[in-house]
Formats: structure tokens, sequence, C-alpha cells
């Protein structure tokens, strides 16, 4: 007679639930992208201070004093998470949206220029990422946001984003964003790629992150990269934008400048014969 076959170890829901705040969420657009986040009752979301779109009835605004996470505790919690929030250059407030109602509630946030908004699991990630300071939008309340510190001198000078970035670590659902087109690389143990460094978003804590001089006088002077490269080596995940907010402002304010010197000669008759009156 065929023995059935053993019964399942016992499920031990303290291993697998998340200690953050599970949440449903669509990311809506193509290039001006938003994401509305579903809220069961008793859940909230956490965001940067202004990136709220709308939010239903249900759902209560609270502003707090630094990071929102559960984790921090006490009124000296609070102002150290305030006080890294103002090294990564960020507000010292945050915003949590909680559902209170009976009913699921829908808050949304916006993405505050052209780019994607990316979802990252922490959980799945290993709990941890580090990323440009202003990457970071939105997420499940549980997750913190904290800082970290370049490991060497000169990454932090000529990384393209100085001695500090964001670190948000937990088990929950983070929302970056991204400008332009945002690339998810996988990269081998010891494989190696260079970036330009203002084109970094995001990678895992096991990728070492350095520098490289570009090398070569043509190549420095005339090849339009900067003086040096981000160099990522696996293994782990690294997140690439292919427009930085720097660079779109710099050709914004180089077309400006082009277009206050342009008919110069004929003054406001040039502007009219160009359209541009």
């Amino acid at each position: 007679m065929t023995q059935p076959p053993p019964p399942p170890p016992p499920y031990r829901e303290s291993v697998y639930r998340r200690r953050a705040h599970e949440i449903d969420f669509r990311i809506h657009g193509d290039d001006l992208q938003y994401v509305e986040i579903d809220l069961d009752p008793g859940e909230a979301a956490v965001a940067e201070a202004g990136a709220m779109l709308f939010m239903t009835d249900g759902v209560e605004m609270n502003t707090v004093f630094g990071d929102a996470s559960e984790q921090q505790g006490g009124f000296f919690g609070k102002l150290v998470g305030a006080g890294k929030r103002l090294l990564t250059g960020e507000s010292l407030f945050m915003t949590v949206f909680e559902a209170t109602g009976r009913r699921v509630e829908t808050v949304a946030f916006a993405a505050p220029f052209a780019g994607k908004i990316v979802e990252a699991d922490l959980m799945e990630l290993g709990g941890e990422i580090l990323c440009q300071k202003d990457s970071f939008l939105c997420g499940a309340k549980g997750i913190a946001i904290d800082i970290a510190f370049t490991k060497r001198l000169g990454t932090g000078f000529f990384g393209g984003e100085g001695f500090i970035l964001q670190r948000i670590r937990g088990d929950g659902l983070a929302f970056l964003h991204a400008g332009g087109t945002v690339t998810r690389r996988t990269l081998a143990a010891g494989e190696r790629l260079k970036v330009d460094t203002g084109c970094l978003v995001a990678f895992q804590p096991s990728v070492d992150y350095d520098i490289e001089f570009v090398g070569g006088i043509k190549n420095t002077l005339f090849g339009g990269e900067g003086l040096f490269f981000a160099t990522m080596t696996g293994p782990g995940d690294v997140w690439l934008q292919s427009l930085p907010l720097s660079r779109l402002a710099n050709r914004l304010a180089g077309a400006f400048a082009s277009r206050k010197g342009e008919g110069s000669l004929l003054g406001g008759l040039g502007d009219l014969l160009d359209g541009r009156e």
C-alpha cells in the first residue's frame, strides 16, 4: 500500500511576512509617470514632501519630522533622521498617507520631471540599495531612508554624487525616479561596467563603486564625458538613467543662452522673423 506523502512543515508567518506594509500599485504614463498605490485599512505609504498627486477621501495625510519609517523612535531618533535627510539635500519632513476607513483607499505620487518610475522590492534585493540623493519618490511604510558615505576619497570628489548616497533599507516596496529611460543591468562577479557619473541611479551594496580617469588628451578635452567614469564591479544589480537632470538642465541653459544671443544684430526684428515674438 502506497504511503501518503509527509505533511509540509508548519508555516511560520513571522518568517515570510514583510515587516513593511504590503501595498498594491500601478504605474501610469510613459515619460511623465505617476504611481498609484492601493492601501488596505490601516496600511500606509511614505513619500517625499510635495510628491502627492491625489488621494481618495479615506486617506489621512500626516507630515512627520525626519525619516517616516517605523524603526525611528523618540525625539533623538527623529532629530538624527532629519539631520541625515538634510545631508542628502532633501526636506526635513516626510509625509505619511494612511488608509483610515474600512475600504481600500488610493493615493498617487507624481514624478518631478520627465523620466521613469522604477519599482524596487527590497525583500528581493537583499534588504538594501544605494542610490543617488534625490531618486527616492515614495514607498511602503516601514522602509527606512538613510545615508551612506562613499568608501573612497576620489569617488566622493569625482563620482558625480559626492560623498553621500541615499541608502534605502527594509523589506517593502520602494519607488525611485530617474530621468529619461531606465535600464537595469545585472553584473556577474568581477564583471566591470564603465558609466557616465551622472547616469548612475542605484546599485546593490555588493557592487563595488569606484571612479576611473578617462585618459588621453583628446578624450579629456573633447570627449564630452568629463574627466572620470564611474566603474561598477559585480556581483549585483545596477540601475542607469539615460537623461540625468543635470544634463537636461545644461542643455536647457545652453538653449536659453543661444536664444538670447540670436538676432542680436536685428534686435526685436530678428525675434519677430524667427517667430519668437
